[in-house]
């Protein structure tokens, strides 16, 4: 089991006392603790560094460790320009990239973001999803591209990735639409269920979905994003994390625990959470620190880094990248 984590890079949790530039430090960290990947979110309603700027801000400073989106927003680029950003950052980082997208969550969290960008939102699983197919393409030299949303009857040579077909591209959402979408169309899936249950049955039917598309089921890499606060006292990790919640989501702990999966409490609580989606079939964990500033992060990373041992070995699992 490969675990990562996201860099903190809204500006509520890098200031005050921070600067942008303290991420680099925290990305050279995160690799020579062992983690196996550094993941960055995307957004426009909040300050933050644009995600494809900080993955190309690090990967000339690391040298093993993952870089990864989680989730990218294509609606917020021009689909040509971003297949350049993402094949540029792909050739600095060595082919270490992994692209996972998403459409928006429905709300305030998801709307805004179309409007800003000045995209409809009607339709936007199926724009996603020839946008990620105009990438390929032009990672594949395509010289035309005929698609609903997209047409360009003569495509210029593009900047080509790293690794040929470019980066895996994962995908995010847990709704059946999605899950057949993951297994017929993606490399890998992304979903945040509280419940491990509720991951083994998605994965079920990603899998199955991608049987009945004619792919192998092992093509598609299961993966998890978590939320994971460490304290030896269970009730001061819920405090803390309700907080990051109000301040993250403006939502309080009671309600980001009914959408999203959290591990927190002791350093056994988090490593059985951990085992628990591990057993339900999570093999790429993407954690993200539940911390108000970049020395709360820097505390929580030294936690999870200590703990990486034994959230993976009793599953019978290995911790890719750790030394």
């Amino acid at each position: 089991m490969d675990i990562g984590v996201f860099l903190p890079t809204g500006q509520d949790h890098w200031a005050p006392g921070g600067g942008p530039r303290d991420l680099i430090g925290f990305a050279r960290r995160a690799e020579e603790l062992g983690f196996s990947s550094l993941f960055v979110n995307d957004s426009l309603l909040t300050p933050r560094i644009e995600p494809l700027t900080m993955l190309a801000a690090v990967a000339p400073v690391t040298e093993r460790i993952g870089l990864g989106t989680g989730a990218l927003l294509p609606v917020l680029r021009r689909p040509v320009q971003a297949a350049q950003a993402l094949a540029s950052v792909d050739l600095l980082s060595g082919g270490r990239l992994t692209v996972a997208v998403g459409a928006g969550f429905p709300g305030r969290f998801g709307r805004p973001l179309h409007e800003l960008s000045q995209v409809p939102w009607e339709r936007r699983f199926a724009r996603l999803d020839e946008t990620v197919a105009l990438w390929r393409a032009l990672w594949a030299g395509a010289t035309e591209f005929h698609g609903e949303f997209h047409s360009f009857p003569e495509l210029t040579p593009a900047t080509r990735t790293f690794r040929p077909g470019g980066p895996p591209i994962w995908l995010g959402g847990a709704t059946p639409a999605a899950l057949a979408r993951t297994g017929r169309r993606y490399d890998g899936w992304l979903p945040y269920p509280p419940d491990p249950a509720d991951y083994a049955t998605g994965l079920a039917a990603v899998r199955r979905a991608a049987r009945e598309a004619g792919r192998a089921p092992e093509a598609v890499t299961p993966a998890l994003f978590v939320n994971v606060r460490i304290e030896e006292d269970t009730e001061s990790a819920r405090r803390a994390t309700d907080a990051y919640a109000r301040s993250n989501y403006g939502l309080p702990l009671e309600e980001v625990a009914q959408i999203q999966a959290l591990a927190i409490g002791s350093p056994d609580q988090v490593a059985a959470t951990l085992r628990r989606y591990a057993e339900a079939g999570a093999r790429r964990i993407v954690a993200r620190l539940a911390a108000l500033d970049l020395a709360g992060q820097y505390e929580q990373l030294e936690r999870l880094a200590e703990l990486l041992p034994s959230a993976a070995e009793p599953a019978g699992l290995t911790l890719a990248g750790r030394r």
